[in-house]
């Protein structure tokens, strides 16, 4: 219940932007075309509905972990060739494990909540506002929410990372949609899109974000936002009446006004935080416990002066197969601490470690000789800058002679 109360206010909240965005532009994006036209107006709202499938990228046969997915979204295109969206993804999702000895498949559920820019590459390239079928190119930024995680978590002797109840992290997601209007306020939709998640968001770690694909169908209603044009404005792509004044009627001449559209680029540069992880594995021969990884430090101390607010977190394990319990308890141990004051002694910020050991209790690898290691994960964050371009338009009354 908890999550669905925080991603209703999100949506409240993102609906209040997309509302207040639309009623402050400028006069100049009051765009309408020929009464014969059966194009609508700008502002230009939308609600669509899609259904499709989806799949997490993982070491498992992603053909196998396809599950059906749903999407709903409104939004608002500005002008012919900007606009934004409001679109919410969810809600199964499938997860795979092998190895030598097992092979199984888990469950969770998720949704996305993310803002979406729109940029119709038809009419931005098109010398037209309108055009039957469209090819949109889409980015956005938003937050995932995953739970209902305790077939994964269950098997955590297999997957260490598997979180029990939720996870909470980022979603940024790149596509393409493929729209065909079928009438003034309907149209059908195909869209592609790439979704980059958070690490562990599927239970694996790989030390990088996780990527999940969806492909949807759907269909769309679009309206016009309604606005009290002022009375003396004239209908864009129409004539104004003829201006005749006596001495132009004396001399034969008539003269009539029209509104013509200029397109120009506007850059925008906005703050982002970017961030990055990295993972070391560090390892030893049978009962050692001397951390000898002088490539690994070089590396771990040029990741701490390239990236701000860093933490590194070491865990040290034993093989299972060697020695008793308590022994390889004790083993991890000496080389949880070795690992930790090799780190010191290079540089790194006491206050900034966190250590732990797990002797022979997780094999965080298949392979037992592999389990006798100290793993080392670095994680920072910098601040970036975002340049993005936007399609806008002005509008200047032009006086021309026709008699």
């Amino acid at each position: 219940m908890n999550h669905i109360k925080f991603f209703s206010a999100v949506a409240l909240m993102m609906f209040g932007l997309t509302t207040a965005s639309a009623q402050t532009n400028d006069e100049s994006q009051k765009l309408t075309t020929s009464r014969k036209d059966r194009t609508l107006t700008y502002p230009q709202l939308f609600f669509g509905v899609q259904g499709g499938g989806q799949t997490t990228l993982t070491q498992y046969n992603n053909w196998k972990l396809i599950t059906p997915t749903a999407s709903f979204s409104f939004g608002s295109f500005f002008t012919p060739v900007v606009g934004a969206r409001l679109h919410f993804n969810g809600i199964w999702n499938n997860g795979g494990y092998y190895d030598e000895t097992e092979d199984f498949k888990y469950r969770y559920k998720y949704l996305t909540t993310n803002l979406d820019l729109i940029v119709n590459l038809v009419t931005l390239l098109g010398k037209k506002n309108y055009y039957p079928l469209n090819v949109y190119l889409i980015g956005g930024l938003g937050m995932n929410y995953a739970w209902d995680n305790g077939e994964a978590f269950a098997r955590s002797d297999k997957m260490p990372l598997a979180y029990d109840g939720c996870r909470f992290g980022h979603n940024a997601r790149i596509g393409a949609q493929l729209d065909c209007n079928l009438s003034k306020h309907v149209s059908v939709n195909l869209e592609f899109s790439a979704n980059n998640l958070g690490d562990i968001y599927n239970s694996r770690m790989s030390g990088k974000g996780d990527w999940q694909l969806t492909a949807q169908l759907g269909v769309a209603y679009k309206f016009a936002a309604k606005r009290k044009a002022p009375s003396n404005s004239p209908i864009m792509g129409e004539k104004q009446e003829a201006i005749i004044s006596k001495s132009d009627s004396e001399a034969g001449e008539v003269w009539e006004t029209r509104q013509d559209t200029i397109w120009y680029d506007e850059v925008v540069e906005t703050p982002k935080a970017v961030k990055s992880s990295k993972t070391w594995a560090v390892f030893y021969g049978v009962g050692k416990t001397d951390f000898a990884a002088d490539e690994q430090l070089a590396e771990i101390r040029a990741f701490l002066k390239d990236w701000n607010d860093c933490k590194v977190y070491v865990k040290s394990y034993a093989d299972a197969k060697t020695g008793k319990a308590e022994k390889n308890m004790e083993v991890s141990r000496l080389r949880r601490e070795k690992a930790v004051k090799a780190l010191t002694n290079a540089g790194v910020p006491a206050s900034s470690i966190t250590s732990n050991h797990y002797g022979d209790t997780i094999q965080p690898f298949a392979e037992n000789g592999k389990n006798r290691v100290t793993i080392i994960v670095a994680t920072g964050q910098k601040d970036s800058k975002e340049k993005k371009t936007s399609r806008k338009s002005k509008t200047k009354e032009v006086r021309y002679r026709v008699r």
